[in-house]
């Protein structure tokens, strides 16, 4: 479709042509539709629209008790979905009082920071995709296979994980879970250099994303991006050194910023929260093997009204049994308040505000989605660029339909 522009008398008429990028096309990344008016290949202004995947995620918490609320949160930014459930879990406690032992703490730590190194891997090596380079998406994914078997081996699920519980996990970590572990921080950090080496000083790379969707830190902060797309503007913002939870506040850690808020920045600024992820797992690790004898098999905390029992005690018990019934049918009232708590998600901070009237289910539930901010400030980022530019941008802002549109 064309439109005519009608220029001061004397001049030659100007015609744009629009486009519509998405919903249904692989360069979106999913369901979510850009309409550009485009000169040539110049982008002169961009429309924005979501609502095409809408899955009423908040209005379905309302009518659901707090641990059958976990499997909707896998399916918001669900290349991290194991951060989405502690976030959520980490709420729940906050409403409901709950402290956990430390040894929880840090194995929560090491299933996060994987969450956010397959978040980052899958980003920046689809940043390459989209800039002509398909070797390094190659390089990494091995390896987010091998945390998906991590996934795996903890809590029998991979993908949409509904890992964890409030209160801890379902079942202690096993051996292999913590031989895979080792596996791959042994063997992960050379790939990750290989990869670093293909793309930080490639001239192609480097020319197709540097000054490519920049934002500055004021624009930034005015539209309220935090995460990796922040720290890229040069905003040291991170929720787990700023508002520590889980006990992040015992490890070590450095927040990488850029410059310029570019692609280029966005690209480097993952690339080293993925070794500052791997050093956190590396720390959190070594203090889980602290841990000896009885402390050693702590994987929960005890909070019999909201965890569910081993099978074999609700066989054999009836307050097991009492408390397994109460749990599976809904039927323990949560007390009254009103907490926001928030968590450093894979692309930024994924906050839950609970509403609780002291029912059963939440009064009200609102998720902070990272994506939906960033989706905001995607028009202004692309206009005055080439078309090519709209996808790469599209790509290293890391916009997954399934956050934006929850």
């Amino acid at each position: 479709m064309s439109d005519h522009i009608l220029l001061p008398e004397g001049s030659i008429e100007k015609q744009t042509t629009t486009l519509n990028l998405g919903p249904t096309h692989p360069a979106t990344h999913g369901v979510f539709q850009n309409i550009l008016e485009l000169d040539g290949e110049r982008i002169m202004k961009a429309t924005s629209t979501v609502g095409y995947i809408h899955r009423a995620f908040e209005k379905l918490a309302e009518r659901r008790p707090l641990y059958q609320i976990t499997p909707l949160t896998d399916r918001l930014n669900y290349c991290s979905s194991p951060i989405n459930n502690m976030g959520w879990h980490i709420t729940c406690e906050k409403l409901l009082n709950i402290k956990l032992p430390k040894r929880v703490d840090y194995l929560r730590i090491i299933i996060m920071e994987l969450s956010r190194i397959s978040d980052h891997l899958i980003c920046n090596s689809i940043v390459g995709v989209d800039s002509g380079a398909y070797s390094g998406f190659l390089y990494l994914m091995q390896f987010r296979e091998l945390i998906y078997e991590i996934y795996e081996e903890v809590c029998g699920s991979r993908l949409t994980t509904n890992i964890g519980r409030i209160g801890g996990f379902e079942r202690n970590f096993t051996n292999t879970a913590f031989e895979k572990l080792e596996q791959f921080l042994a063997t992960y950090p050379k790939q990750l250099k290989e990869f670093e080496t293909m793309f930080t000083r490639n001239r192609i790379f480097m020319e197709r994303t540097i000054g490519c969707g920049a934002i500055s830190a004021e624009r930034a902060l005015n539209y309220g991006f935090t995460g990796p797309n922040l720290r890229a503007a040069g905003v040291d913002y991170d929720v787990r050194a700023h508002t520590p939870y889980s006990s992040y506040e015992d490890l070590e850690f450095t927040i990488p910023i850029g410059k310029t808020g570019d692609c280029y920045d966005r690209f480097l600024v993952r690339q080293e929260e993925m070794w500052q992820s791997l050093s956190m797992i590396e720390q959190a690790y070594k203090k889980v093997q602290e841990f000896k004898g009885a402390e050693a098999e702590v994987f929960h905390a005890d909070v019999p009204a909201y965890y569910l029992p081993e099978k074999k005690d609700v066989y054999t018990k009836m307050e097991a049994l009492i408390y397994h019934f109460k749990i599976i049918m809904g039927e323990t009232d949560i007390p009254a308040g009103e907490v926001y708590s928030s968590v450093e998600g894979g692309n930024g901070e994924l906050g839950f505000y609970l509403i609780s009237d002291g029912g059963r289910t939440p009064y009200r539930l609102h998720f902070r989605r990272p994506c939906f901010v960033y989706y905001q400030a995607f028009p202004e980022l692309v206009q005055g660029g080439m078309l090519s530019d709209a996808v790469i941008t599209m790509s290293s802002l890391n916009l997954i339909a399934g956050e934006l549109d929850a």
